[in-house]
């Protein structure tokens, strides 16, 4: 297994346009794991003045995307389950850690972590990814 993430694969993956539209940075990325944090903004609230569970899934998201691409080659979602466990501050900053579990043939089990910055549990996650032989490239 490869040992480090290959610079054109990371750059394919920071090139994501939802994710920098979201705010999220890429911190950490090696072969099946990745690391994205997000600074919590107002337009990242509902009308309840909470943080959105659309922004935390959507971190949780960039960062299993992020994960399942690692190895250079395509990887699609497939399905993703999560658990809000608690409501972040609005103000902070949260971050998605994701893992690649077990990986059989085509298909990767991957966890999803995310936390805010005091280390508080905001949510679980769990999801499937589909990994084709097709090399990650920029598109277009």
């Amino acid at each position: 297994m490869e040992k480090k993430v290959s610079d054109e694969s990371r750059a394919v993956i920071e090139s994501d346009s939802y994710a920098e539209h979201l705010g999220a940075r890429l911190l950490e990325i090696r072969p099946g794991y990745a690391r994205v944090a997000l600074a919590l903004r107002p337009q990242h609230t509902n009308f309840m003045g909470m943080i959105h569970g659309g922004v935390i899934f959507s971190l949780a998201d960039v960062a299993f995307g992020a994960a399942a691409n690692s190895f250079g080659k395509k990887a699609m979602a497939l399905s993703v389950g999560i658990d809000f466990l608690a409501a972040p501050e609005t103000d902070g900053e949260i971050t998605a850690d994701v893992e690649l579990v077990s990986r059989a043939g085509k298909m990767g089990y991957y966890r999803m972590s995310v936390t805010d910055d005091k280390g508080k549990s905001i949510a679980q996650c769990r999801g499937w990814a589909y990994h084709t032989e097709r090399p990650l490239q920029h598109e277009g």
